[in-house]
């Protein structure tokens, strides 16, 4: 495992790839438009590999990292996908030789400076990177006030201090290049509560709190989301932010 990689997802990676919301197809439409070439993308911290995939829609091969091995045994097999272990910051890609970097939900995690040196390394000098983070979810007024409750109440306290950056919506990350202006986007499920349930198992801060205290924390709000959100599916959103830049003057 990668010297300082903080690994909060190994011990739910098949939860993980069950219960993660995925990406609108016009969010990789739209990243496709913006790259000149459709030679290599690569996917950084692929997780469940749900980015890598839609990207081969566009590119004839994908590269989808993770330092977490047991992320990538979990994730879904495709034949332009190349799945590899290794840490964002020290990606063993050749220079100048991907076209789009993409980075969803895990910017957070790494080291900032020196991920972007990597992505400077290997792009190439039209190659666009994008990052992107979702917000908490919206599901309806009173099922939102009983997930934000286990949220800020419950498992608070047991949320990384990088989760802050989410919170912020990258604001603070000024991307090298040239800004690319991005439309907005969101995701969307149907969602039984069943489902909603399974997600929030796996946030980060209810495995840290299960493995502390030894007891489920989504168990403590279970009972009261069931009620209010009915035998339905509902339409579950989560507003993205994403920042895109294009590498033109990266390597000046």
């Amino acid at each position: 495992m990668t010297v300082g990689f903080k690994d909060h997802f190994s011990t739910c990676s098949g939860h993980y790839a069950l219960y993660r919301p995925t990406y609108p197809d016009e969010l990789f439409q739209f990243l496709a438009s913006v790259v000149e070439n459709h030679s290599v993308a690569w996917d950084c911290a692929t997780g469940s590999g749900q980015v890598a995939i839609a990207l081969a829609d566009y590119f004839p091969e994908v590269i989808a990292s993770d330092a977490s091995r047991s992320q990538i045994a979990a994730a879904l097999r495709h034949p332009r996908v190349d799945y590899r272990v290794a840490s964002a910051e020290q990606s063993g890609l050749a220079e100048n030789s991907i076209d789009l970097l993409t980075v969803g939900q895990a910017f957070h995690w790494f080291d900032e400076a020196a991920f972007l040196l990597e992505a400077r390394r290997v792009l190439k000098p039209s190659g666009v990177l994008a990052i992107w983070c979702y917000e908490i979810c919206q599901a309806g007024t009173k099922s939102d006030a009983i997930v934000d409750v286990l949220y800020k109440d419950i498992v608070g306290e047991y949320w990384p201090a990088e989760r802050v950056m989410i919170e912020q919506a990258y604001s603070h990350v000024d991307l090298p290049g040239v800004a690319v202006a991005v439309p907005a986007f969101e995701m969307s499920m149907n969602w039984r509560v069943e489902d909603m349930l399974g997600y929030l198992r796996t946030w980060s801060a209810c495995r840290r709190y299960e493995s502390e205290k030894g007891s489920d924390p989504v168990s403590l709000v279970a009972a009261e989301l069931a009620a209010v959100w009915g035998a339905e599916a509902r339409r579950v959103i989560w507003p993205l932010r994403i920042k895109a830049s294009r590498a033109n003057t990266l390597l000046e």
